[in-house]
């Protein structure tokens, strides 16, 4: 079936449940399916068509989840988009895809506004503003650039979303195929930039429905959503299969406030939790109610499961979280070109801290050598998938497609070793990603950024575990020839022009790089030793 066609019939046999709890508001399936038919319906009347590429660029609320099945529902092609970007990283991801409409929020009018003018096939905005909405729209001189008409759009391009969810449906919705594209999430590439990986229907479904089977996930369960939505991560495991199961979805909208989301936890009583490493090394570190650690009162914490992904789990802190829970802590792996989940640990069954656990069922996995040859049990090698969730292909990338689809097999690029028993552990990444708190970073762009500076010679970025043990970027510098620069300097330079993940706040200045033959920066070397390095604050 179709992810349209999986709503639908959860709407059909959970239509009085609730689907979605986010602060005072609940929704159930019915009024979800109501809604999406409607904003559906809306997109069209507006002008979007089946195979428009539609952008949401929102923070985690219920719009986000109505709006990504509403273009489903029209036929269009979900591009969720990462809203810690700035300005140009979303210029680029957003021509890059051909972005027709953009559904997105006032929070982030001032990024997209100054963009409009340099947005090749951007036609209509699509803002969500409860409360001020209609002025923001009539408001012109807010937004930057002006749109030329196209296909009767109206001038300015500007539209209400509550404006297009009132009125009755009048669209017939066209047919779509489960091998059609459903999605296209964007990640890093080999280039430094990023590269839309096709999903269908079928990709989706299938690792949907393969995650909810591997975690014993079930209908009376709540899942509690406290990751970006636009993330391939929470977007399967946090959305689609609550939805899938006709389970709830308890919505936070933002981490910052740690303690209201423990009291979230004892309001909403979810039993899912889904987080990354760094949300699991704060919570062990959390001081929590005495009564919700006491032993015999467990009973109070709702929460059965947690789930981590999108990083490596320190062994430590698995050991810490479920002495101080009383719950299992399962890790996984996974990637978006594979819709994203590869393997998981088993709930009951052994669970093997430092592993990713078993591939899901009808996922198959291998690891091989440089040549693509199966190596034994307990050798490293690229971690190699092969199934029904592995994506299509890049958009509009043939040759990247073919480097990393090749015999059916999605080539990963990360180091892994399988035991005996088939459960898998990811030894290193074979590029040169930096993972911070589950989202990638290429080094490249970051010292792209890095050389545009006037008093930059030589850069090379790598990644360095923090005091928590986490991954961040950390830059080495060589300026040029009298010119100095301090460390703030650097750090405000690349705030304006990168998304805070991605801002090295670590920086290590020296005469020169360690250099190849050819000339080619050492990043081993760098690596190795900081001998004979000054730091400048």
């Amino acid at each position: 079936m179709t992810l349209t066609e999986m709503l639908e019939r959860s709407v059909r046999k959970y239509g009085k449940r609730y689907a979605i709890l986010f602060k005072r508001e609940k929704i159930t399936y019915k009024e979800l399916g109501e809604r999406v038919d409607k904003l559906a319906s809306g997109l069209m009347r507006k002008g979007a068509r089946k195979g428009d590429r539609i952008g949401i660029l929102l923070g985690n609320c219920p719009e986000f989840i109505i709006s990504y099945f509403a273009i489903l529902k029209m036929g269009g092609i979900v591009i969720p988009l990462n809203n810690f970007l700035k300005g140009e990283e979303l210029r680029h991801t957003l021509n890059d895809a051909g972005v027709s409409t953009l559904i997105t929020s006032k929070d982030f009018m001032e990024t997209v506004g100054p963009l409009r003018p340099r947005l090749e096939e951007l036609e209509r905005i699509i803002i969500s503003n409860k409360s001020r909405t209609k002025t923001l729209v009539r408001d012109k001189s807010s937004i930057s650039g002006t749109v030329t008409p196209k296909r009767g759009v109206a001038p300015s391009g500007l539209y209400a979303l509550e404006e297009l969810v009132t009125p009755e449906v009048s669209a017939t919705f066209p047919e779509a195929a489960e091998t059609e594209t459903a999605v296209i999430i964007y990640t890093s590439g080999t280039t430094g930039y990023p590269k839309g990986a096709c999903l269908s229907h079928n990709n989706l479904i299938s690792n949907t429905i393969s995650s909810a089977e591997a975690a014993q996930l079930r209908s009376k369960d709540n899942f509690l959503l406290v990751l970006p939505m636009f993330h391939s991560f929470t977007t399967t495991v946090c959305i689609l299969v609550p939805l899938y199961l006709g389970a709830k979805i308890t919505i936070i909208e933002s981490l910052r406030a740690f303690g209201e989301v423990i009291k979230e936890i004892m309001r909403k009583r979810p039993t899912i939790f889904v987080g990354i490493p760094t949300i699991y090394n704060i919570l062990t570190q959390f001081s929590l109610p005495r009564i919700l650690t006491f032993r015999p009162f467990r009973f109070l914490n709702p929460l059965r499961l947690a789930v981590s992904g999108a990083a490596a789990l320190p062994v430590e802190v698995l050991k810490k979280f479920e002495k101080k829970f009383g719950i299992p802590l399962i890790e996984g792996y996974g990637l978006s070109e594979a819709s994203p989940v590869v393997s998981l640990n088993p709930v009951k069954d052994i669970r093997k801290p430092g592993s990713v656990g078993l591939s899901l069922p009808g996922v198959g996995v291998d690891v091989v050598d440089d040549q693509g040859r199966s190596l034994k049990r307990g050798e490293v090698g690229e971690l190699i998938v092969r199934g029904p969730n592995v994506m299509r292909g890049y958009y509009n990338l043939p040759q990247a497609t073919e480097e990393t689809l090749k015999r059916g097999w999605l080539y990963t690029g990360d180091l892994a070793k399988m035991d005996e028993e088939g459960y898998i552990y990811i030894v290193d990444r074979k590029k040169d990603m930096i993972n911070v708190r589950g989202l990638n970073v290429y080094p490249r762009e970051v010292e792209e950024v890095l050389y545009s500076h006037p008093a930059i010679a030589e850069v090379a970025v790598i990644g360095v575990e923090d005091k928590t043990k986490q991954e961040v970027p950390k830059a080495f510098l060589a300026l040029k020839e009298g010119r100095e620069l301090s460390k703030k300097e650097i750090i405000k330079y690349c705030q304006e022009r990168l998304a805070s993940y991605k801002v090295p706040h670590k920086i290590e200045f020296r005469k020169e790089l360690p250099k190849t033959a050819t000339g080619k920066i050492l990043k081993r070397a760098l690596k190795k030793s900081t001998t004979g390095s000054t730091e400048k604050n």
